[in-house]
């Protein structure tokens, strides 16, 4: 083949790689399950693009440069491109070595790559060179996630060549809107007390904890400051008051403890490269909140070039690698957290439900219950290890679980509705009817109108034939709050199906399916529904839907059944118009086949299949949904006070409703190349702090210095 020919095919053959999504996600996963090595350069760069597609980072670090080493690809612009994807490939995967060199390589041949001067700035500041970090730096202020940011790095250049006022002055200069405004004097006032200044570290830490005293950084910084100016009683209001809404918080309980010893109070961070991280692991965290997933890796993996220990980067990376569907990375990263960190425990916690996403159940429940036998009064622990058995069906074993986190608990607060709520699925699981309701009313006691207890209570009382009305309503309001919860407007369709209200189930029932159209409890029902008015025709393709949808055995054997013979119509219609369930329209089915949609799954809107987290009073989210019966609950989380999210985060030049919503994760892209840059939260505008999650995490700082 002519050269000319070869070059042509090369560069056709990159451009298909990189610009075509190879297969679905789901598949493109399964298929890297697999051991694969390919023999040609071809083969290598498809193989990157696959593993890039999945988020497997270190398989495309590896695959990309192999096909770039072949010298396969002669074409200049091939070659350009497999270059800048190589450097990313090992940026996002850690290999920060090489991302330097291969920086070094993009920069050569485009001089104005803002991903890659960041690179090369980071590495300088680490190697404190500061002044070759801010030149570097000085290059990526085109791109809009970097103006902020960046800046604000280089400030800690002066901080770390002993120039701190200069780097007051050169934060001071940043132009910012309120939210940034609290960013820069947290930064600033850290880089103060890690001078000494202490009169105007406090002023300026001051100020950005009146600003947001949400952010559990912020505390830390403005709590060691007090401390270190020797105003300890200040210190401890000021933690003592953050603990009030947010129990637990390691970094805080730790921090108090120290004070109280009388022991020598550290700053928050102590170096430039420390204070710097502090930064990126911040940013990280508020592009992950908008999807930005490829972005907050760099962010995370800039963070730990930095600072390698950074508690609150390795567990904000393995947190977004498991909502990634990358355990096995999130495994490596919570198990590299310091012994030292006062995070290590969460970790730790977070570490047992990474193992059981892993398919070790058996290993991550045992690894909970040696950190409960050294602390039978770890409630983040109890929970965690109910939300596996939940998650595993192991019903009995999770009220048992739920049943040891009230007893810790003792006097419930509005945050405490979660686990009452979960252990109330549990009972209803095991046939304890009673026990299920009292827990879904305290539930309701603790948390008025929370709206998947609404649609769990509601539901299951029509299911039974009692209190039909009221039950109704609790749907019906249920579906007020979230209008497009595919699983609570199943629920309200079911609902009308069991009180013979045919027309209007197909209704509620047809828009459930469009919100959740791959669910086939949702399709069976839809069929059912169908059927019953005659639409026979329908029933049957919504059923076959349902089958292609994998539903769980029991289920797909009634499915089956109902292709083959249909449904009874004899006098059943009449039966469940009056709420007699004993002889409704699906007697046919098991119990469980009524239940609402999706009960047993957490209701975090944004990530339908996470695990069901322990309520976070500082930083609330929207509760779980119920799901379906004979799904799997998947295991409620710690209270992981580690998640950096609670960060102060530099703001956005928009209000939060201009935000770009979440990415698609399944496909990558390129963070040099950005089309529109997710921004950063913004810390003026915290979460509601009273009110109880859905469970989330609280975040920590990113220094992991326990005092």
């Amino acid at each position: 083949m002519p050269l000319s020919s070869r070059t042509s095919f090369s560069a056709a053959l990159l451009a298909i790689a990189l610009s075509t999504t190879l297969m679905a996600p789901a598949l493109a996963a399964k298929a890297l399950e697999r051991p694969f090595r390919p023999t040609s350069a071809s083969g290598s760069l498809l193989a990157g693009r696959l593993a890039a597609n999945v988020r497997d980072d270190d398989n495309a670090a590896s695959f990309y440069a192999k096909a770039l080493s072949s010298g396969l690809f002669k074409d200049e612009q091939a070659r350009q491109e497999l270059t800048n994807r190589t450097f990313i490939a090992l940026l996002t995967s850690g290999e920060m070595d090489k991302a330097v060199t291969f920086a070094r390589r993009v920069v050569a041949i485009d001089k104005k790559n803002p991903i890659a001067h960041l690179v090369l700035g980071i590495r300088a500041l680490k190697g404190r060179d500061y002044t070759k970090a801010r030149d570097e730096l000085a290059f990526t202020l085109d791109k809009p996630i970097l103006q902020l940011a960046t800046p604000l790095i280089s400030t800690w250049t002066y901080a770390g060549a002993g120039q701190t006022k200069k780097g007051v002055v050169a934060s001071d200069d940043i132009s910012s809107n309120d939210g940034f405004s609290t960013f820069k004097n947290f930064s600033t006032g850290m880089m103060l007390d890690m001078a000494g200044m202490r009169d105007e570290a406090i002023a300026r830490l001051k100020d950005a904890h009146e600003r947001d005293a949400n952010a559990v950084s912020i505390v830390d910084a403005y709590a060691r400051a007090l401390a270190r100016a020797g105003k300890k009683d200040d210190a401890l209001k000021v933690l003592e008051a953050y603990s009030a809404k947010v129990p637990r918080q390691p970094i805080v309980a730790a921090l108090i403890a120290d004070i109280k010893a009388g022991k020598r109070i550290a700053p928050a961070v102590t170096t430039a490269q420390q204070g710097a991280a502090d930064i990126l692991v911040s940013v990280a965290a508020g592009i992950a909140k908008q999807g930005g997933a490829d972005y907050a890796v760099v962010f995370y993996r800039l963070a730990l070039y930095l600072e390698p220990a950074n508690a609150t980067a390795l567990i904000g990376l393995a947190e977004l690698y498991s909502d990634l569907k990358q355990p096995q990375t999130a495994e490596t990263l919570f198990k590299s957290v310091p012994a030292s960190s006062p995070l290590k425990r969460n970790a730790e916690i977070e570490l047992a439900t990474t193992l059981d996403e892993l398919d070790k159940t058996d290993e991550g429940v045992a690894h909970l219950k040696k950190i409960i036998s050294a602390n039978p009064q770890d409630l983040d622990a109890i929970i965690s290890l109910g939300g596996i058995f939940n998650q595993r069906k192991r019903w009995e074993e999770a009220s048992v679980a739920f049943s040891q986190a009230v007893d810790v608990i003792g006097k419930p607060t509005r945050n405490d509705w979660a686990t009452f709520y979960y252990r109330g699925i549990a009972y209803e699981r095991i046939k304890q009817w009673p026990k299920a309701e009292a827990d879904f009313k305290k539930a309701l006691e603790l948390f008025p109108d929370q709206p998947s207890v609404l649609n769990y209570l509601g539901y299951s009382w029509i299911d039974q034939g009692m209190h039909l009305q009221e039950g109704m309503e609790m749907i019906k309001k249920a579906v007020d709050q979230r209008p497009d919860d595919g699983y609570i407007v199943d629920s309200l369709g079911w609902a009308n199906y069991k009180l013979g209200q045919y027309d209007e189930a197909v209704e509620q029932l047809e828009r459930a399916v469009s919100l959740k159209p791959s669910d086939p409890t949702i399709n069976d029902h839809l069929g059912d529904a169908y059927w019953k008015i005659g639409r026979k025709l329908e029933a049957t393709f919504q059923w076959r839907h349902a089958l292609d949808a994998k539903p769980e055995p029991d289920e797909k054997a009634k499915i089956e059944q109902k292709l083959k013979d249909g449904m009874r119509d004899t006098a059943s219609a009449d039966a469940s118009k009056t709420g007699d369930v004993a002889k409704s329209p699906d007697a046919t089915k098991s119990p469980d086949a009524a239940k609402p949609a999706d009960a047993s799954k957490p209701a975090d809107e944004a990530k339908p299949t996470d695990a069901p987290k322990t309520p976070d009073a500082a930083q609330p989210s929207q509760p779980e949904k119920p799901a379906d019966a004979d799904k799997p609950a998947e295991a409620p989380k710690s209270t992981d006070q580690s998640k950096p999210a609670d960060a102060p985060q530099p703001a956005g030049e928009t209000k939060p409703a201009d935000t770009p919503k979440p990415a698609d994760t399944s496909k990558p892209t390129d963070p040099s190349k950005p089309t529109e840059a997710p921004k950063p939260v913004d810390p003026a505008k915290p979460a509601d702090a009273p009110k109880p999650a859905e469970p989330v995490k609280p975040a920590a700082p990113s220094n992991n210095n326990g005092g």
